[in-house]
């Protein structure tokens, strides 16, 4: 055992007294070590009920004879951070969380592990440290938040969740709604823990986590609040303990057909664009080649099977009970490598083989889906030679060709004071740039832009385009990502204001109405960027941090 080390032997006596200290017994000493991995702060909603979690955790550990040694990472919550500087810092925890698990996994020397994550960017975090450890590991996250309810009126009830409230802020500018009624929005819309309830960037990498092989089924769907939560949290301790004995790493289960499968699920279920740019740092981790436009093909041959919100009006516990993502590997079984294993040891085709859909209206057949190609379509063009990424599923068909003047920002906030003011109108490209990885830096969502668009009932006559991020719970024409960016000199810097853009999802370009050479000599002009941060962490990440094509890892 890899505990060994710091238990064994007569030179261990002293490591052995501060096990001692502890309260551990001869027998806990003897058996393996089992780091029990928990993001939980009070900070995030999702993760506010993690002790419980990591005490269910702890006891499967126990009845399967590992001895559980809980310890802990940061966590920042999306939402809270969202329109503000706050923002840049989320992407970067990433790199830190993975950083953490690696340093305390290490010094301790764990036999194996239980990552409990639940929100954006700490479950790409954990998976990327999982990846690099490579000793055996097992996920349970805290699970989704149901939704919110209200009712404006006796006769009529609206479902809510987190993005009702983003999008309520433009209803009230368009007066479609009062300061009133949106207060008790505010109040209804998110009515206890969990990650948001539709299919954000949380919950879309939870299901993933399934889908890749590296959580237990019910691990995307089973609500924060269900009893099953917490005896899948047990089973996932008794779990690692499987994978101890049997030595299933996660490289023997995050694979470059692993990693399609969990694309293939994404495609299915129309998954937040934030998941291409996380399971590339993961692809990057395993040290698998997986390139931005292998994408595409996946897509293609994939059907959009679940509208979960932002992209239609289900929530992930309509998804749970419908049967979860096993069931929609189910339907898209054809597609998947059956041959692929999970931490328990058992195939996608023994996973797939024991789901049943039971709500149709939720998870479709294969052969009447929404639409015949994915949720996500990768973008390239002479605005974005090495990609962009849009959540198409969520996308109002009229818009999938569309060409537009560029109403140009070098902000977030520039873009949306605009768009309060009234200054974007039906047909507008609007374009924020310096705010990729580089750039912003950190690479901020922006679910303010999107949802006041949504508010205004402008997202399907306006376009948004940047090489920063969106939000999971953004919908309309949002295209992200958009590479190289504008701080390294991306095509993306030369848009002047009324340049003429050109988006052509189902031909999977974005451009520019401009020749290379005016493109050119353009950039050629531009003042050297300066970096908008010159001290602290966010100064080393815009050091260090690589192209969002490439996943935004270090270098």
């Amino acid at each position: 055992m890899r505990s060994d080390t710091v238990k064994s032997g007569v030179e261990r006596a002293p490591h052995r007294s501060l096990l001692r200290a502890l309260g551990r017994t001869d027998k806990e000493i003897e058996r393996p070590f089992v780091g029990v991995v928990n993001s939980f702060t009070e900070i995030i909603p999702g993760h506010k009920h993690l002790r419980e979690i990591a005490d269910a955790v702890k006891a499967g550990v126990y009845m399967a004879g590992g001895t559980p040694f809980e310890c802990n990472t940061i966590g920042i919550c999306d939402g809270i951070a969202m329109a503000h500087n706050g923002m840049k810092y989320v992407l970067p925890s990433r790199e830190v969380i993975a950083d953490s698990v690696e340093l305390v996994a290490q010094a301790h020397c764990f036999d194996a592990l239980v990552f409990i994550p639940n929100c954006d960017k700490i479950v790409p975090g954990m998976l990327m440290a999982a990846a690099r450890l490579n000793i055996p590991s097992v996920f349970v996250s805290g699970g989704p938040m149901l939704v919110g309810r209200w009712r404006p009126n006796p006769d009529s009830e609206r479902i809510l969740d987190l993005n009702s409230v983003f999008s309520g802020v433009g209803q009230v500018i368009r007066g479609e709604i009062s300061a009133a009624e949106l207060r008790e929005i505010e109040e209804l819309a998110c009515p206890g823990c969990g990650s948001c309830a539709g299919m954000f960037t949380a919950n879309t990498m939870n299901c993933l986590t399934e889908a890749l092989g590296m959580a237990l089924p019910g691990n995307g769907t089973i609500p924060a609040v269900d009893a099953r939560r917490i005896r899948l949290a047990k089973e996932a301790g008794m779990a690692v303990m499987g994978a101890f004995n049997k030595d299933i790493k996660p490289l023997d289960v995050i694979t470059s057909t692993s990693l399609e499968n969990a694309f293939t699920v994404d495609m299915a279920l129309g998954g937040s664009t934030n998941s291409v740019l996380h399971l590339l740092a993961v692809a990057h981790e395993a040290g698998v080649e997986f390139p931005l436009k292998a994408i595409n093909g996946i897509g293609e041959r994939t059907p959009h099977l679940c509208k979960i919100s932002p992209s239609g009006s289900h929530h992930i516990e309509d998804l749970d009970r419908a049967g979860g993502i096993p069931a929609v590997m189910k339907e898209v079984r054809s597609l998947l490598d059956e041959e692929a294993i999970t931490v328990e040891g058992r195939t996608v085709a023994e996973v797939a083989a024991d789901a049943v859909v039971l709500d149709h209206s939720v998870i479709r057949p294969f052969a009447q889906p929404y639409s015949p190609h994915g949720g996500l379509t990768v973008l390239f063009g002479n605005l974005a030679p090495d990609g962009a990424v849009v959540k198409s599923g969520a996308m109002a068909p009229e818009m999938f060709q569309h060409s537009g003047p560029a109403r140009v920002f070098d902000s977030e906030e520039a873009a949306t004071a605009a768009i309060v003011g009234g200054e974007i109108h039906p047909g507008d490209v609007v374009v924020i740039r310096y705010e990729g990885p580089k750039g912003g830096p950190g690479m901020r969502e922006m679910l303010s832009p999107t949802s006041l668009l949504t508010g205004m009932r402008l997202d399907d006559k306006v376009a948004l385009i940047t090489d920063g991020r969106f939000s999971g719970a953004s919908r309309g024409a949002a295209i992200g990502h958009v590479s190289p960016e504008a701080a390294a000199r991306g095509p993306i810097a030369a848009l002047q204001e009324g340049d003429t853009v050109k988006i052509d999802v189902p031909g999977c370009r974005l451009d520019v109405q401009l020749d290379e050479a005016e493109i050119t000599r353009r950039l050629s002009s531009l003042q050297a960027f300066q970096p908008k941060i010159s001290s602290g962490y966010l100064r080393r990440y815009a050091e260090a941090v690589t192209s969002a094509s490439t996943g935004a890892v270090y270098k």
